[in-house]
C-alpha cells in the first residue's frame, strides 16, 4: 500500500492551496471520496457534484478515521474537525495530482495513449491493445468496461465513465509494478472535463468522432467538443519522459470535429479516413456477417485487413488504431493488420448471439443517435431480410436524444421496439411517450412499424418471436453493461443473457432465464 506524507501530496497541486487549518503532517495511505468507505490514515476529499456536496460528510469521514480533509469551502467552517483541512480552488484538479503523487506519478514511467470520442472508444482501445500485444509491447488498458493489467482483468464498475482519479492512478501504478511500458486509456468527456485524467501525461491522443451526446451535462455541442479537445491540447504539456515523448494526435478526417481539433492541436498530427487524401485510408471494403475485409493504404504501404467486427464504422475504428500504431509507435502495417485479425470481438459491440436460429441476433452498445444510425446501416448491409430494432433512452440524461433516436430507427429499421433503458427516477411511460411522438412525427405507425414495450425483456422477446428467416434483430443501448437502473436501484441485467433467454424460449431449447426487472410481468 502506498504511503506519502500529506505535505508531499499537497506540494503536487498545481498553483498550490488557498490555505490550511490544523496541525500535523500525517502519512496518507489512501485518498477517499466516499465518507462511508473512509478508514484510518485516509485523506478525505470533499467533492461537490450535481446532487451531493461532500463537505456535508466531512465530520462522518473524520469520525471514521480520516486524518486530513481537502475541500473548496472556507477553512473557518471546519476549524473544529480536529484534523488538518486544506482549501483548494479546484478540488477535482487537486484530487488528480495528489492521486498521481500518492503513486509516484506512474504515468511518467509509461507511454500513455488516450482514446476519446462519442462512439467507438472501447472498440478502438481493444483494437489498439491487440495490435500492441502482437508487436510484443507490454501494454495495459483502462476502458469503461475493465482494466487489463497483464493477466489480470479488473471490473471498472456499473454505468461508469472514466474511473475517478484515485482509481486511474492506482491502475497505472499497478501497470508500472507489473513491468508494463504502455497503457491505452479510454478518456471520456466527463473524465476530461472533471480532471479525472489530469496528471496522466498523455503521449498520444486518438479521436473516433464527436457527435451529439451528453448535452445534459455539457449543455452545448461546443462545450462537449471542447472537453474532448483537452486530450489534444494537453499533449504539448506532457513532461519529458525517460521513454521519450511521442506527442502525436490521431484525427478523423471524415468527422465534423476534424477542422476544430486540427486547429487547436499544437503537436504532430496524422489523419485517417475512409477515403484517400489522408495519412491512412481504406479501399475495397467488403462486409459480411463474418466480419470486415479491406485494404489499409498509406503513401508508402498497403496491408490487407480482416476483422471479426461488423459495420462500416468499425473500419474507421480500425484505421484509428492502425494510425496510432504505425505513425506513433513505428509498428509495421502488416504487424498491425495481423493484430487486428487476432481480436476475438468486443463485449456488447455488434456481438452476435447464435443459438441455431435462422435469423441474425445482435447486441450493440449504440446509445447515441449517430451510433444507432451506424448500427442500423450496418445491420441493413448484413441481411436481405428485415431489421428489427430494440432500444430505449436513459432517464435523467440528454432528452434530445430520445426523439432523435426514435426518428433514426423509424427511418432505418423495418420494425422498432421502444423500451426501458435505465429510466432512473424519471417516468418510463413519459420517456416512451416522447420517443413514440417522435416516431409518429417521422411517419411511424404505432402497432405497425413501432411498438412501445416498457419491459426490456418483453421487447426482446417480441422482436425475437416476430423475426422471420433471414431477418436481423438488434438490441441497442446496453451492450456489455451488467445492470439497469430503476429509481435509485440497480437490477442485474445483461442484454446478451436476455437475448439468449428469448431465443431459447422460441427454439424450445435449454437456455438462461430472462433476468428480472420491475417491469417484468412476473418475478
Amino acid at each position: 500500500m502506498p504511503d506519502k506524507r500529506l505535505s508531499e501530496l499537497i506540494s503536487a497541486i498545481p498553483g498550490g492551496i488557498l490555505g490550511s487549518m490544523g496541525e500535523g503532517d500525517p502519512v496518507i495511505q489512501r485518498i477517499m471520496l466516499d465518507s462511508r468507505e473512509v478508514g484510518e490514515g485516509d485523506l478525505f476529499v470533499a467533492l461537490v457534484g450535481g446532487n451531493v456536496d461532500g463537505h456535508r460528510y466531512i465530520n462522518p469521514a473524520v469520525d471514521q478515521g480520516a486524518c486530513a480533509v481537502m475541500g473548496t469551502r472556507s477553512m473557518e467552517e471546519f476549524s473544529t474537525i480536529g484534523v488538518p483541512y486544506f482549501q483548494v480552488e479546484n478540488a477535482r484538479l487537486a484530487l488528480a495530482y495528489i492521486s498521481a503523487a500518492l503513486y509516484d506519478f506512474p504515468a511518467r514511467k509509461l507511454t500513455v495513449i488516450g482514446i476519446t470520442g462519442t462512439d467507438g472508444k472501447t472498440t478502438t482501445c481493444n483494437l489498439l491493445y491487440h495490435i500492441l500485444l502482437n508487436a510484443g509491447i507490454k501494454v495495459g488498458m483502462i476502458s469503461t468496461v475493465n482494466a487489463v493489467i497483464g493477466d489480470r482483468v479488473l471490473d471498472t464498475g456499473f454505468h461508469v465513465t472514466t474511473p475517478e482519479a484515485p482509481d486511474v492512478q492506482r491502475y497505472l501504478s499497478m501497470m508500472v509494478d507489473a513491468g508494463l511500458t504502455h497503457v491505452i486509456l479510454e478518456s471520456t468527456s466527463h473524465g476530461l472535463a472533471q480532471y479525472r485524467v489530469a496528471g496522466c501525461e498523455y503521449d498520444m491522443g486518438v479521436v473516433t468522432n464527436i457527435t451529439h451526446e451528453h448535452l445534459d451535462y455539457h449543455k452545448t455541442y461546443e462545450a462537449y467538443r471542447e472537453s474532448k479537445a483537452r486530450l489534444f491540447t494537453s499533449l504539448s504539456e506532457t513532461v519529458e519522459k525517460p521513454l521519450g515523448n511521442l506527442r502525436l494526435a490521431v484525427l478523423n478526417k471524415d468527422d465534423v470535429s476534424f477542422s476544430y481539433l486540427d486547429e487547436v492541436t499544437r503537436t504532430r498530427k496524422v489523419a485517417y479516413s475512409l477515403h484517400p487524401q489522408a495519412d491512412i485510408w481504406a479501399e475495397d471494403i467488403q462486409y459480411s456477417p463474418a466480419g470486415l475485409l479491406f485494404t489499409a493504404r498509406g503513401i508508402d504501404f498497403s496491408a490487407p485487413v480482416h476483422c471479426t467486427l461488423l459495420g462500416e464504422y468499425n473500419v474507421s475504428n480500425i484505421l484509428a488504431a492502425m494510425a496510432a500504431a504505425i505513425f506513433g509507435l513505428g509498428i509495421s502495417p502488416h504487424i498491425a493488420a495481423d493484430g487486428i485479425s487476432r481480436l476475438p470481438g468486443v463485449p456488447g459491440r455488434m456481438e452476435r448471439i447464435d443459438m441455431g436460429q435462422d435469423f441474425l441476433a445482435i447486441i450493440d452498445f449504440a446509445h447515441t443517435p449517430n451510433a444507432l444510425l451506424q448500427a442500423l446501416e450496418s445491420a441493413r448491409k448484413m441481411t436481405r431480410g428485415r431489421v428489427l430494432a430494440v432500444f430505449g433512452s436513459a432517464g435523467l440524461r440528454d432528452r434530445q436524444k430520445r426523439r432523435m433516436m426514435a426518428e433514426v430507427s423509424i427511418e432505418h429499421a423495418d420494425l422498432t421496439y421502444l423500451t426501458a433503458e435505465d429510466p432512473r427516477t424519471e417516468s418510463l411511460d413519459d420517456i416512451l411517450a416522447e420517443m413514440a411522438d417522435a416516431a409518429q412525427f417521422k411517419g411511424g405507425v404505432e402497432g405497425k412499424t413501432f411498438h412501445r414495450v416498457p419491459d426490456r425483456g418483453g421487447a426482446i422477446c417480441a422482436a425475437i418471436n416476430e423475426a422471420q428467416p433471414g431477418d436481423l434483430v438488434i438490441s441497442c443501448g446496453k451492450g456489455h453493461e451488467q445492470s439497469m437502473c430503476f429509481g435509485v436501484e440497480e437490477y442485474d441485467w445483461d442484454d446478451r443473457t436476455a437475448m439468449r433467454a428469448a431465443l431459447a424460449t422460441r427454439l424450445q431449447i435449454p437456455g438462461p432465464e430472462m433476468p428480472y426487472l420491475p417491469t417484468s410481468v412476473a418475478k
